[in-house]
């Protein structure tokens, strides 16, 4: 069975294409979700796609993530999430992530490093696998990518 991708969006997310983009580009969410889909076919993953503008939303599809599947088992093996201004103000999803105990990789469509202040402090990144910021729609493809390696199983030693 091939293993599972969460890939989560939060606020905004759904205006990309529309939204400042300057900052965002102009490609569109349904666009990036196409090719992380792409990519995980490639890579032997399932990839499923979710966005909100609600918090509480977001945080349900981690417990989802985590406990939705038979038996309360995972229903997921790691998510991406690009959390959007939740991300510098949301201990309710960073507390979300750490109870799933799943390998998370946070993605950042813009380099929040080069923008303002309030940005550069991030509640995903103390609790994720690793951060991929700046590379637009381009970094959906590196984060699962990413998640992928971590989810092979360790080479066995001879």
């Amino acid at each position: 069975m091939a293993k599972k991708i969460l890939v989560l969006n939060g606020p905004n997310i759904n205006l990309l294409g529309k939204r400042e983009p300057s900052i965002y580009g102009r490609e569109t969410l349904a666009t990036i979700e196409s090719a992380c889909k792409k990519r995980g076919q490639t890579l032997g993953l399932a990839v499923e796609c979710r966005q909100s503008n609600l918090e509480g939303e977001l945080v349900g599809w981690i417990h989802e993530a985590a406990y939705g599947g038979p038996k309360g088992k995972r229903a997921f093996d790691a998510i991406v999430l690009n959390a959007g201004a939740y991300t510098h103000t949301s201990i309710a999803i960073m507390d979300a992530l750490k109870a799933a105990a799943l390998p998370v990789i946070e993605v950042h469509l813009s380099n929040v490093h080069k923008r303002e202040k309030f940005r550069h402090r991030s509640y995903i990144t103390p609790v994720a696998e690793g951060v991929i910021s700046g590379f637009g729609g381009l970094g959906y493809e590196l984060a699962i990518e990413a998640a992928a390696k971590r989810l092979k199983p360790a080479a066995r030693k001879r």
